[in-house]
């Protein structure tokens, strides 16, 4: 069973279609990254699924029923644009409106039980408004993981955070996965952060899904490169293009495309009299593998 399945879902505002029967397949356990340029469809798709929008045509299911199933839409949580809190009310008394308006039963112990969660045990009394950004993103967590969810939706929950609050995001996330079980969608626009916690992606565009694949396909199909730096590198660069297909400057090194042969590259510069020093075999990254997708789309 998959914790979300959409088959042909179309949505349309003032005749202009923001969905055209999209398909999504999102594994229970998942952390399904949803990528697309802004306007792709993204956050239409996730308040499609929330109940927050009416489809015009196609199905959704979560966890083999329909999304609209009142015993289904309580094993969802979500945070879409922002926490919605009141921002001189306290981080605890803000999880406590949220708490009695899903009447819980044990809203104190589940209270206590998010704020460890998202790592904000010791910020409980500290006035919404006297947050910083992480702090906020991590409490619309916390709200949309009060009553326990299976099902976990993100709206660029990680947009605008400094290096420290992406690392605590992901820290958190993971955890959700591993020890509560839930399934994470999440949207962002930055994707090498994404890449570390993704197992697996949908790739979106103009509201058609034109790729999923796990992390590990993308791995798999991910080309490989080396990339080395000599003393002239417009010279290298003219040199490596009179035996290799594509070689290209890219962030102070030179670039040889579908290649991992370290040794015969270092050997042909050198006998053609360019010393290397230095060079590295990788691969490409989800930000490069989207991009070159999205060219070949376009040429589509």
């Amino acid at each position: 069973m998959n914790a979300i399945e959409i088959r042909d879902l179309s949505k349309s505002f003032r005749g202009l279609y923001a969905l055209d029967r999209l398909n999504m397949t999102v594994p229970m356990g998942a952390i399904y990254g949803f990528i697309g340029e802004n306007g792709s469809g993204k956050s239409t798709t996730e308040k499609l699924i929330c109940g927050h929008l009416v489809p015009d045509k196609g199905a959704i299911k979560l966890f083999g029923r329909n999304y609209t199933d009142a015993g289904v839409r309580v094993r969802v949580g979500a945070l879409i644009e922002n926490a919605g809190c009141f921002p001189n009310s306290s981080v605890w008394n803000n999880l406590m409106m949220q708490a009695i308006n899903l009447n819980l039963e044990h809203p104190r112990e589940e209270i206590g039980r998010v704020l460890k969660i998202v790592r904000m045990e010791d910020s409980a009394n500290l006035k919404f408004k006297s947050c910083s950004l992480g702090m906020k993103q991590r409490i619309g967590i916390a709200m949309a993981l009060l009553g326990d969810p299976a099902l976990l939706i993100l709206d660029e929950p990680i947009n605008g955070l400094d290096t420290d609050g992406m690392r605590i995001m992901r820290e958190i996330l993971v955890d959700i996965t591993k020890n509560s079980g839930c399934t994470v969608l999440i949207s962002s626009h930055i994707l090498g952060e994404l890449e570390k916690i993704a197992t697996h992606y949908g790739i979106i565009r103009q509201g058609k899904m034109i790729q999923e694949l796990s992390a590990k396909e993308m791995e798999s199909r991910a080309r490989v490169f080396v990339s080395l730096k000599t003393k002239d590198m417009r010279g290298a660069k003219t040199v490596l293009r009179g035996k290799f297909d594509k070689v290209k400057e890219e962030e102070g090194y030179l670039r040889v495309y579908d290649v991992d042969d370290t040794e015969a590259i270092v050997e042909y510069l050198l006998q053609n009299g360019h010393a290397v020093s230095e060079i590295q075999k990788n691969k490409i990254g989800l930000k490069e593998y989207y991009i070159e997708l999205m060219a070949k789309k376009g040429d589509a």
